[in-house]
């Protein structure tokens, strides 16, 4: 089945094609020959285009934005209705069913890209909280699942994973991969709780970082696949970035927001950890990264603002230079790239997408 997130190749026709339409008597030479310059004129444009090797497709259309609050209006009503009669574990069963056969037709049928992407996460999270509640009624308030020596963490995203891995083989839609990957990770938490409930808080962001370095390489994997990012891979890598990134963000920085030490030097070792992150990025040329240690960085200059005694306007001060970073890593982008590259080991830069 076609992947319903990436465009579908455009059909092209060949010159020998050509020829056989005009010796066929279906087009004339002359409306041949128009084929073959509207062909050429479009080809330089395309080729002008600003190079980006992050593009996938979101949304085709705004029927795709339009079916997508359709949907959110049905699944919302439809969960009001079956909390009343069935309960949360059945209303959440339902909707993780509903999510399925409307996926049969807007992702197996109609291939559109964002109801697509709506309709696989409403259905990964509604297994995840239909299994957590029918263990645990309370973990469907709140979003509580550490009790019961987090069982119900460990059994739902075991659930969630087989169903997604059926959910992908039936659509093929990239976003299924890393939502299997994040339920797993939901498992692992719940075994840490189970295996070690007193040392589980202290060790959740380690693991929540080691869980990030997995993903992060099994992004890699399926990057260095397709270097040139042409095949449904590269964008089953994206979502996987999109994952991984808060995954280790958030462990290597949040210790650092709020100690007891000195403010400044956390602010210092918080974007110090962002530069890092922000070379990562661009070696692998995956925007994912920064954006998740955005809000990091902009507590860390806030901060250091603060210790300057700018303190009244810290909000759009921060707000002023993170905005220009952002605008000024995009602009640079690929030109930073250029310089970076060459350091790295010949055999890994063949691997990664190439500078432009």
């Amino acid at each position: 089945m076609a992947n319903p997130s990436t465009p579908s190749d455009e059909l092209a026709i060949s010159p020998g094609a050509l020829r056989a339409a005009v010796d066929s008597g279906l087009v004339t030479a002359d409306q041949a020959q128009g084929l073959r310059n509207l062909e050429i004129a479009r080809t330089s444009t395309l080729d002008a285009e600003p190079h980006d090797d992050e593009k996938f497709r979101f949304i085709s259309g705004f029927s795709d934005i339009f079916v997508t609050i359709g949907l959110g209006l049905f699944l919302g009503a439809l969960s009001y209705f079956c909390a009343e009669l069935v309960g949360d574990a059945g209303m959440y069963g339902i909707i993780a069913l509903a999510s399925w056969l409307l996926a049969e037709y807007f992702t197996g049928k109609q291939r559109m890209a964002l109801p697509s992407i709506v309709l696989l996460l409403v259905f990964a999270v509604a297994v995840f909280m239909a299994v957590a509640a029918e263990i645990n009624p309370a973990a469907s308030v709140g979003m509580d699942f550490s009790n019961q020596s987090g069982w119900p963490l460990v059994a739902a995203g075991l659930v969630t994973a087989g169903a997604t891995a059926l959910h992908y083989r039936r659509f093929h839609v990239p976003v299924t991969i890393a939502a299997g990957a994040a339920s797993l990770v939901a498992a692992a938490i719940g075994i840490l709780f189970m295996v070690a409930p007193d040392f589980a808080t202290q060790a959740a962001k380690p693991l929540l970082l080691a869980c990030g370095l997995a993903v992060f390489s099994l992004a890699m994997r399926f990057d260095l696949s397709d270097p040139l990012r042409q095949t449904r891979r590269t964008d089953i890598a994206f979502w996987l970035h999109m994952l991984a990134a808060p995954l280790i963000v958030h462990p290597l920085v949040s210790g650092l927001v709020g100690e007891g030490g000195s403010e400044a030097a956390s602010a210092w070792s918080i974007l110090a950890i962002f530069t890092a992150l922000a070379f990562v990025a661009l070696v692998v040329d995956r925007r994912a990264i920064l954006v998740s240690g955005l809000s990091y960085a902009g507590f860390a200059f806030g901060s250091l603002v603060v210790k300057a005694g700018l303190a009244d306007g810290v909000v759009p001060l921060t707000m002023l230079v993170l905005g220009a970073l952002v605008l000024l890593l995009s602009a640079g982008w690929h030109a930073l790239r250029r310089a970076f590259l060459p350091l790295l080991p010949a055999a890994l830069a063949r691997r990664l997408p190439a500078h432009t």
